[in-house]
């Protein structure tokens, strides 16, 4: 074992790049899946700043998702082979990080017909028009069917994820709308370390 801990709730969630990472890196990892009520009553005070999904790596708790992802990303080889691929796939991930905030907008607002505004919003004029920046960046490195080089790297992960969790949530199919992104998805579930992790993965929501 690599005496990596991921401690995050029971679903993919912000916790789920960090868990993609690893499994593409072929890392061992103890996937810590807590209850809300764990949480509150023995983890969050031991958490790092207070909030989930944090790793103990070497001894030591980290927090933040993004900086974890990215570190192990770094570590194990999947952040690209020069400065200017780890600014594309910095990139990737941020926009990635920009609809994800929509969306979780959209499932916080506790007005029904406020919620109902912001997922059409989404749906209608968000998701495609983000869908279309990947599909630019993509095409930039055409035909490799990822964001940077040939391998699979931490942004191809995000978009992944993202695409998954919008067809999850909002069963909006980016794959079967941008040919790019099906050339991606495709990219990244052909990875046999990636092909095990997700059959086996446990299914949640969200």
């Amino acid at each position: 074992m690599s005496g990596i801990k991921v401690h995050y709730f029971d679903f993919r969630g912000r916790g789920e790049i960090v868990r993609l990472v690893l499994a593409l890196a072929g890392q061992d990892f103890e996937d810590v899946r807590l209850s809300r009520e764990e949480w509150a009553a023995k983890y969050k005070s031991a958490a790092p700043f207070g909030q989930m999904p944090y790793v103990e790596y070497k001894g030591k708790k980290y927090g933040q998702s993004k900086a974890i992802s990215a570190f192990f990303a770094n570590e194990f080889g999947l952040y690209g082979k020069s400065n200017l691929d780890r600014l594309r796939i910095d990139e990737v991930v941020f926009l990635v990080e920009d609809l994800f905030m929509i969306i979780v907008k959209a499932f916080l607002e506790q007005d029904d017909t406020k919620k109902a505004e912001l997922v059409k919003k989404a749906v209608d004029d968000e998701f495609p028009k983000f869908c279309g920046f990947f599909c630019r960046l993509l095409r930039e490195n055409s035909p490799k069917g990822v964001f940077v080089g040939r391998e699979v790297t931490l942004a191809d992960l995000c978009v992944h994820d993202l695409m998954y969790t919008i067809l999850k949530t909002h069963q909006y199919d980016a794959a079967a709308k941008y040919p790019e992104l099906q050339a991606l998805k495709e990219k990244v579930e052909a990875h046999p370390r990636l092909q095990t992790y997700l059959a086996n993965r446990k299914e949640t929501p969200f």
